[in-house]
């Protein structure tokens, strides 16, 4: 009762925010879970950490509706038919946000937002407005930065103005990708280059890559998660590689021995919580979204998390100088693809319950990080303050990305001056994309919304939080922290010359 007390009485919670803490304190405070000892062990030593999904899972971890559905059925349960103009579709498109659940209980897909209004775009100059109050409206009421939507890759009216809206309202939510590819026009993606040099977004998915794995049904949510569209992923957990490598005597007891027994641990603690919430739950009987067909159960997979492979690398090289260090030396980016290739191959050999979409597999995710992972690299990423030169960050980095379907992501900040020539970013893009980097995201060093790791706050809430002022939106908490703990603000800035 005393943790009930607390977050009743914490001042820096606001009223919503609140109620979703009591929730998971409530939800916490059951074990209906069976988890083996060998798992326990692991999670208690933060190897394993399921990033606060909560003792009893009652709802998937990402939802991702099929909104093009939506908009051509309308919904029975909300009782909305399909919408007429540009009022009534961003109307109808907010709605049903508001009963899309997640692991935050906010959408963390908010689907392919200019497709879904290009029809409804006649008057140019009042879809404009429509769409400025549906961003505002979503920045406003959706307080967390995980809800993501998509853009691209064809240019479209509706695209320009969802660009448009974003560099005058400059708002931390939504988080958007572009879906960029050849069909992509140049005109359209400056036009996003500059968006992102005043708004932290959009950021750049390599929609070839993507679409070769997923087809062209996908979305990318959450940070920057690529997940089946009408469906999901049941969970994400994640292996802390930086604690993990520390259990090895050398290489090779890592490589044959510690990580392949740490990889049954997880897959089994996730197997029970995908099973618990398919089997015991109700989610997949009673949810309207299953009903109307907006998602299907055979669509979700599960995600298989991994962070800290820098630390991990670097400790058992132990490697002290830079030039000997992940993202240096040659020696030890070849451990660390050896490995993430012996992680894919482990996983591939489990077979994952109620995981059809994926050939019953889970699909491997390089996980950005949580605001407590104090001195821990996310993902595969070089550690900040350590990256090398722009090109050679590219180098060291792209070779990582294709083993990561469900997402992983490189930052990079450019100086100010880059404003003047959004050309050469484009052209850094395109380059990155030609050596198979899967996803590419950007901002300027004078931005108030900046890119965390996967997900945007605003620099002037964090620093009114760090006052012990309220913020709108919860994901602020998490900035604040990644920012004491993972040194956001000290990414190296490229510089335009």
């Amino acid at each position: 009762m005393n943790e009930v007390l607390q977050i009743i009485k914490d001042s820096s919670l606001t009223y919503e925010q609140k109620v979703l803490t009591l929730a998971r304190a409530a939800e916490n405070s059951i074990n209906v879970l069976k988890i083996d000892d060998d798992s326990k062990e692991y999670l208690s030593e933060g190897i394993i950490c399921d990033l606060g999904e909560g003792h009893a899972p009652y709802r998937p971890r990402y939802i991702v509706p099929d909104y093009d559905k939506f908009m051509k059925n309308g919904s029975a349960f909300l009782g909305l038919k399909p919408a007429k103009d540009i009022w009534e579709a961003t109307n109808n498109l907010l709605i049903l946000y508001r009963h899309v659940p997640s692991i935050t209980s906010f959408p963390v897909s908010l689907g392919n937002i200019d497709t879904l209004l290009e029809p409804y775009v006649n008057d140019e100059e009042e879809a404009f407005r429509a769409i400025k109050l549906f961003l505002l409206h979503i920045d406003r009421t959706i307080t967390d930065s995980f809800c993501h939507a998509n853009i691209g890759p064809f240019d479209t009216k509706a695209g320009r103005l969802i660009l448009k809206a974003q560099r005058e309202l400059q708002a931390a939510i939504p988080n958007i990708t572009l879906k960029y590819s050849k069909d992509t026009s140049e005109s359209f993606a400056i036009d996003c280059v500059n968006t992102a040099l005043v708004t932290a977004k959009p950021s750049f998915a390599n929609h070839e890559m993507f679409s070769s794995e997923f087809g062209e049904n996908y979305n990318i949510v959450s940070c920057y998660n690529g997940l089946y569209t009408g469906g999901g992923s049941y969970t994400l957990c994640r292996l802390n590689f930086a604690f993990l490598g520390k259990k090895a005597k050398n290489i090779e007891d890592f490589i044959n021995k510690v990580l392949p027994d740490a990889v049954v641990r997880m897959a089994k603690y996730m197997d029970e919580r995908v099973k618990f919430l398919v089997e015991q739950s109700g989610f997949f009987e009673t949810s309207f979204l299953v009903k109307e067909g907006l998602i299907s159960r055979d669509k979700f997979s599960a995600m298989f998390g991994m962070f800290g492979l820098a630390d991990c690398v670097n400790y058992l090289l132990n490697a002290k100088e830079e030039k000997d260090r992940f993202g240096h030396s040659n020696e030890a980016n070849s451990l660390g693809l050896k490995i993430i290739a012996k992680l894919e191959e482990e996983v591939k050999k489990h077979k994952a319950p109620y995981c059809e979409a994926s050939n019953n597999c889970y699909i491997l995710h390089s996980q950005v990080g949580i605001d407590s992972d104090k001195g821990i690299t996310p993902g595969c990423r070089i550690p900040i303050g350590e990256e090398p030169e722009l090109p050679q960050h590219i180098i060291k980095s792209a070779p990582f990305h294709k083993y990561f379907p469900s997402g992983i992501g490189d930052i990079f900040p450019f100086e100010t001056t880059a404003k003047k020539n959004p050309k050469f970013v484009l052209d850094i893009i395109n380059g990155a994309f030609k050596l198979n980097m899967r996803y590419f995201s950007l901002y300027a060093s004078d931005s108030d919304v900046i890119r965390i790791t996967g997900y945007l706050v605003k620099k002037s809430d964090i620093e009114k939080l760090n006052k012990g002022e309220q913020a709108l939106q919860d994901t602020v908490v998490l900035g604040l922290g990644a920012v004491k703990n993972q040194k956001v603000l000290e990414r190296k800035v490229t510089k335009y010359e």
